[in-house]
């Protein structure tokens, strides 16, 4: 009697080298070093918090190439987590007085809205804003309740918009 044959797609399921974790920190260093930056809102803590998620990839390879994009990105965030500790303040109001401080200084860098949100703020912002992760993505990383990340998100809009609002008033004036 003939046999069966069963067929097995016989797909190499692509693992990253070394190489191809270097090739996409190359390809994406400067979108990288930007949410690096914005995420401590500084340039010593940024360089020294993508050399160690540069590092936790390299030594950590075996996850599927697919991820690897999204793995270098997850890994800075880590580390910057890590460097800067953001807690929630548990303010439930804007304060005006840094608005006033961002909105005057916004005027000779781009990203000085961003930067000069309180830590936990900044965090909130660039994750669920630039990064589009989920309020629960964003509670589980920083370890607070998804109340904290929306009320932190809905402050830092508040500068933001106060801040534009306040800017428009300086050019006019």
């Amino acid at each position: 009697m003939l046999q069966p044959m069963h067929y097995f797609e016989e797909r190499a399921t692509p693992y990253p080298t070394v190489a191809d974790f270097l090739r996409t920190f190359n390809e994406e260093m400067h979108s990288l070093y930007l949410l690096s930056f914005l995420l401590t809102a500084d340039h010593d803590k940024a360089e020294e918090c993508l050399v160690s998620a540069m590092g936790e990839c390299v030594e950590g390879i075996g996850h599927f190439m697919d991820w690897a994009r999204s793995w270098t990105r997850a890994a800075v965030l880590k580390h910057a987590i890590q460097m800067i500790k953001p807690a929630p303040e548990h303010a439930d109001h804007v304060s005006f007085v840094s608005l006033k401080r961002s909105a005057t200084q916004a005027e000779s860098n781009p990203f000085a809205a961003i930067l000069l949100l309180d830590p936990f703020e900044r965090f909130i912002f660039v994750m669920s804003i630039l990064e589009e992760q989920s309020d629960e993505e964003c509670a589980t990383l920083l370890r607070c309740s998804r109340r904290d990340v929306m009320m932190a998100r809905l402050l830092a809009l508040k500068r933001q918009l106060g801040t534009d609002a306040l800017a428009q008033e300086i050019l006019q004036s």
